[in-house]
């Protein structure tokens, strides 16, 4: 035998979905019954409304306007550079590493155009020595190898339209976001925000009074190898200060803007 239906669920009709939010409305009104034992109507989405998001007149967001994402080739780069940077590949960020320290040692006891010259001459030399070596090697010995670097002349080393367009995609997002962040700064958009930015470059002033720029790009070469590593293995007491600096720093902008009239941050 059946059990007795309940008599509750005779008694309250099934509200459609948002009508919880809705509760001040009047009896009856706007309510759908549905016959027990029988499935719900499809929810469809009304006009000014989303589909089952609880706020009376909010405008479904069209496709395309969130963020912007950016595009495949930057996330590959972003790859790429965080694997030399954690040292995954010993081999190869040791030749990067290398290679970035040799120039810019280079260039602090040389003129860009010395360095130019001169990494060229070398690598001519390297190249000229290899080729006479391999022709005197193949006279001796009789034989038809070719050309030492035949393989390397053959490659395909032009880049494609498609190529050439997604660089060009990923160039003009890092531009257009930076452009619109220093009009943002500039223009004085959040005074909180611009404050910081002139502290900034008050304290640059002094740092490029003490280090040229070579010496502050060798020290930021040097440090984007060094500081990801030591952050691995030392990450739980770096968080900790870490987080009582900046307790400590927003405690002094918070003070600062109290006492500074219109720096407060607007509600969004």
């Amino acid at each position: 035998m059946a059990a007795p239906p309940d008599p509750q669920d005779e008694l309250l009709p099934l509200a459609s979905p948002g009508s919880q939010w809705f509760g001040d409305r009047g009896e009856g009104e706007n309510e759908t019954v549905t016959p027990k034992g029988a499935r719900p109507a499809p929810q469809t989405e009304e006009p000014g409304r989303g589909l089952g998001s609880g706020t009376e007149g909010a405008v479904p967001r069209e496709l395309g306007s969130g963020p912007a994402r950016p595009p495949p080739v930057a996330m590959e780069t972003a790859s790429t550079a965080i694997d030399l940077l954690y040292w995954r590949d010993i081999k190869q960020t040791g030749i990067v590493f290398g290679s970035f320290l040799l120039l810019l040692f280079s260039l602090t006891q040389f003129s860009v155009v010395s360095v130019v010259a001169y990494l060229a001459l070398a690598a001519l030399s390297a190249t000229i020595s290899f080729r006479i070596y391999k022709s005197v090697l193949q006279a001796v010995q009789k034989t038809d190898e070719g050309h030492p670097f035949k393989a390397y002349l053959e490659l395909e080393i032009t880049l494609s339209q498609e190529q050439i367009q997604k660089y060009t995609d990923c160039l003009q997002l890092y531009v257009n976001s930076t452009l619109k962040e220093l009009r943002r700064l500039f223009l004085v958009q959040d005074l909180v925000d611009s404050l910081k930015f002139a502290v900034l470059m008050w304290l640059l002033t002094y740092v490029g009074a003490l280090f040229n720029g070579l010496t502050l790009l060798l020290m930021a070469v040097v440090s984007m190898f060094t500081l990801p590593v030591v952050y691995v293995k030392h990450q739980a007491q770096i968080d900790q200060y870490l987080g009582l600096v900046r307790t400590h720093i927003n405690a002094v902008v918070a003070k600062i803007q109290a006492k500074i009239p219109g720096a407060k941050r607007h509600a969004e």
